[in-house]
């Protein structure tokens, strides 16, 4: 079954092996990331964005270094100099943050990420434009989590737990944005190079979607 739980462990099998092979310094530390599973990307933009005191959406080697050493990403001086130099274009010791939180997360075609916005937009029955429990409740299918068929979590503990899989470590809220849900999302489609079962994914997850993947 196509549920996200079990996306989620392919994503981080398949990263893994990726680490294994990657030559390229930036697929490196995407894979890295994404070995810690699809919320990991949310947890590596949110500790850069702390790490921008000025708020000039720019950061030096020693940030950068820093930064990734910071969320697990240990590789060698060489491959950390080739990463950072893609980025510092002109030359200035400089990096534009949110160009290279850009260049790293993985993309989504377009059919896919409309799927996702649309998904967000009917899950957000409250039009506050963030997911909350009061959202999940009758939307969020808990018959697809493993824990909740072992019944070792009840139905409101999936949807406690499920919020936290789109948030960054250290900021948990119980409200998920847009920008949470596509982070977590366009990490998942990585893993999926199917259109196909990409649909079949967010069907088994959510209950507002036809056998057809469709939104309705």
């Amino acid at each position: 079954m196509a549920c996200a739980e079990q996306v989620n462990a392919e994503l981080k099998h398949k990263a893994q092996i990726s680490l294994a092979h990657a030559k390229d310094p930036l697929e490196y530390i995407q894979a890295k990331i994404l070995a810690r599973g699809a919320a990991s990307f949310k947890t590596f933009q949110r500790r850069f964005l702390i790490m921008d005191d000025d708020g000039s959406c720019k950061l030096n080697y020693d940030e950068f270094k820093y930064g990734l050493q910071d969320i697990g990403v240990h590789t060698s001086e060489q491959k950390m100099r080739e990463a950072f130099t893609r980025f510092d274009k002109d030359g200035s010791g400089n990096i534009d943050m949110t160009e290279f939180i850009t260049a790293l997360r993985p993309k989504m075609n377009v059919a896919r990420a409309n799927l996702v916005k649309e998904c967000f937009i009917l899950m957000d029955k409250t039009g506050d434009k963030t997911i909350t429990m009061e959202d999940l409740v009758g939307s969020y299918n808990v018959k697809c989590h493993p824990k909740f068929l072992s019944g070792e979590w009840t139905e409101k503990r999936v949807y406690e737990e499920f919020l936290k899989t789109f948030e960054a470590e250290g900021h948990i809220d119980g409200k998920v944005t847009l920008d949470e849900f596509i982070s977590y999302y366009s990490c998942l489609s990585a893993s999926i190079d199917n259109d196909a079962y990409f649909r079949l994914m967010m069907r088994n997850s959510w209950k507002h979607l036809d056998k057809d993947g469709n939104v309705f």
